[in-house]
């Protein structure tokens, strides 16, 4: 299977191809052209997805084909540049699963040789895979299938023989079926979302190891290293609260501003905030900062509680887990919230999903919708800081009322009495981050079209928007020169959304973090541009690096509309229609008229039908996607 590196800049021109069925592997070489036209990353994903996944496939069965791919950035010495997707055909959805992830293993996956994996088929049993250097070695894993995701990390990498052997698997929650089971590489970095744990299981394998020797090219690495010798001088990390403090930082911000979900988002605002912030967990119980390849940011957590065993092995909660397993379930205990955090990476879940899943079931048994029957006499109110906890072991084993949660909120609702529907919050069928668009307007057009179904990472939020002009993170190289308030839903935050979706979208597509450049970190645009352009060789511009995420998004919508979801599932809770509950909004409320307009405007910036969401074929043509058609 070894060949000859015929990387050129930023890429190693490789694509390891497994058909698990067999056991056979082979190497492609895609041309140039087609890495420019889709840019790695998201926008290539969805290429090899569209043109080998059969339309209905079961997305647990072996027809799922399943991609890793990094972008062109992935893996070069850029804060931010270690990004990597994986994307499938969602068991939580049914439609796209698309998960981004940082930390170490997509940068690793390129010293070893490739810039994707596409695995196709089941294995007979389960393995894991090991690529080293150009090679591939699938290993019995029958031992390792219903271990802790630690004691998996610690196994491959000792027989692998190589401590830095980066190793990206499911859990045990995944082995069990587990919808919303999700990826970690390294115990603390996650491809969280739909399901794509589940997926890796459903094949028979539980992880795959990566190690290698080499590195992605740099065209001019000159022009490059100025680059980064500019961010160096005009950086402080130890000023920045995202360092100091996390992306928890902002818990008492959005707290005080009405819109920190609580209480299954019947609530904008927690009496318990404080307590949980990423300043008192950097006053507590933290006791490291980690951080990914090659970034200055350093914004990840490492905490430890040694009365609940809670080690720094599995790193620390990030803000979703705090507003999944703290304000959403009423707990304010910043201690348990951590437990629960190593709980569900030790399962392998996804914390919102999970967090969310358990809300969903307080509000149901505080309603009478479960009883003291379905859970075993577990009482599971808001605030039960052990019953939450408790939860997070009957799903990660599915037991009890747990196999019933592990379907998720909106198949969980079909099957408990009439009313329990009103409490499951998801969009697409997958859960609702820990964000209030009753208070973010924009944040509502995020969850309703997100190919992904609610997903907090489309775009930048509104608060950011409302900084357009009055900071160094300059977005008018997007056309975006004046601030827009967080509560207006005009066509100017349909505008402002439209644009900065493309931002993110294109992060995704070339392996950038979100939290490295603007708007939320110190990369301005014209410096990723140069950059992009030193790494790749290419001479090329902000808007021919947009233009790939236009692309990847038309694909996402095509993917979606042929695994039948359409206009009709750009939906939200009816909960968001109805008045928040306390707080400085209290009585906030989305207009279904509103949001309706604000959907097909969008849907009209986009190139797309304004009555059926698809793509028009002029829009195909123009971001030459006819094969398509």
């Amino acid at each position: 299977m070894s060949g000859t590196n015929r990387g050129f800049g930023g890429f190693i021109g490789r694509v390891l191809r497994i058909d698990l069925t067999s056991g056979r592997s082979s190497v492609e070489e895609p041309a140039p052209e087609l890495y420019r036209r889709y840019g790695g990353g998201s926008g290539l994903a969805l290429y090899y997805l569209l043109r080998e996944l059969p339309p209905g496939a079961d997305p647990l069965g072996p027809s799922n084909v399943m991609v890793f791919m990094t972008g062109a950035m992935s893996g070069t010495p850029l804060w931010g540049a270690n990004r990597y997707v994986v994307a499938a055909k969602s068991p939580l959805t049914m439609g796209l699963a698309r998960s981004e992830a940082g930390g170490w293993w997509g940068p690793e996956l390129k010293a070893a040789g490739f810039d994707g994996v596409v695995l196709s088929g089941r294995a007979p049993s389960p393995v894991y895979l090991l690529i080293r250097d150009g090679e591939l070695e699938i290993v019995p894993a029958a031992d390792l299938w219903q271990q802790s995701t630690g004691d998996v990390q610690d196994a491959i990498v000792a027989q692998s023989g190589d401590r830095r052997t980066r190793v990206l698997q499911c859990g045990p929650a995944a082995t069990r079926g587990v919808r919303y089971a999700a990826l970690t590489n390294e115990l603390r970095h996650w491809n969280g979302r739909g399901g794509l744990g589940a997926v890796l299981a459903a094949k028979n394998v539980r992880a795959i190891g990566v190690r290698g020797s080499g590195k992605p090219a740099i065209v001019d690495d000159e022009r490059a290293q100025a680059i980064l010798k500019d961010l160096r001088t005009s950086y402080n990390r130890n000023e920045s609260t995202m360092h100091l403090h996390g992306t928890a930082r902002g818990v008492p911000g959005l707290n005080d501003d009405g819109i920190f979900p609580t209480r299954n988002f019947v609530d904008g605002q927690f009496e318990g905030a404080d307590k949980l912030s990423g300043p008192t967990m950097s006053e507590t119980i933290l006791v490291g900062r980690g951080t990914c390849y090659a970034c200055a940011v350093a914004c990840k957590r490492e905490v430890e509680v040694p009365e609940l065993g809670v080690t720094r092995k599995y790193g620390g909660p990030e803000y979703e887990t705090i507003g999944s397993l703290g304000s959403l379930c009423g707990i304010d205990s910043l201690e348990y919230v951590a437990k629960g955090n190593q709980t569900c990476g030790e399962y392998g879940l996804d914390t919102i999903s999970t967090g969310v899943a358990i809300a969903f079931a307080m509000e149901c048994y505080e309603h009478g919708l479960i009883t003291d029957a379905d859970t075993g006499g577990l009482e599971l109110r808001f605030g039960n800081a052990e019953a939450m906890v408790e939860m997070i072991h009957r799903i990660g084993r599915r037991e009890g009322l747990g196999d019933l949660l592990a379907e998720g909120v909106a198949r969980a609702a079909q099957r408990l009495p009439e009313g329990a529907a009103r409490f499951a919050m998801h969009v697409k069928m997958q859960e609702t981050p820990l964000h209030e668009p009753r208070g973010k307007k924009g944040l509502a057009l995020a969850y309703a079209l997100s190919p992904t179904g609610a997903d907090h990472m489309e775009a930048p939020h509104d608060p950011l928007i409302e900084t357009v002009g009055m900071s160094n993170a300059d977005l008018g190289p997007l056309g975006l020169y004046e601030p827009v308030d967080r509560m207006d839903f005009s066509y100017r935050k349909v505008r402002a959304f439209y644009l900065l979706q493309l931002l993110w979208g294109m992060y995704n597509v070339v392996g950038m973090c979100d939290f490295a450049a603007v708007p939320t970190g110190p990369i301005r645009l014209p410096q990723l541009v140069d950059f992009y352009s030193a790494v790749t060789g290419w001479p090329t511009s902000l808007w021919e690096m947009l233009r790939l995420a236009e692309r990847a998004k038309a694909m996402y919508r095509i993917f979606n509309h042929r695994e039948g979801l359409g206009p009709d599932d750009d939906r939200l809770p009816k909960r968001f229609f109805e008045p928040l509950g306390n707080g400085p909004l209290e009585g906030e409320q989305l207009d279904q008229d509103e949001f309706e307009e604000a959907r097909r405007l969008y849907y009209e910036l986009c190139g797309w039908d304004r009555d059926t969401g698809l793509p028009t074929r002029a829009r195909l043509l123009d971001l030459e996607l006819e094969w398509l058609l």
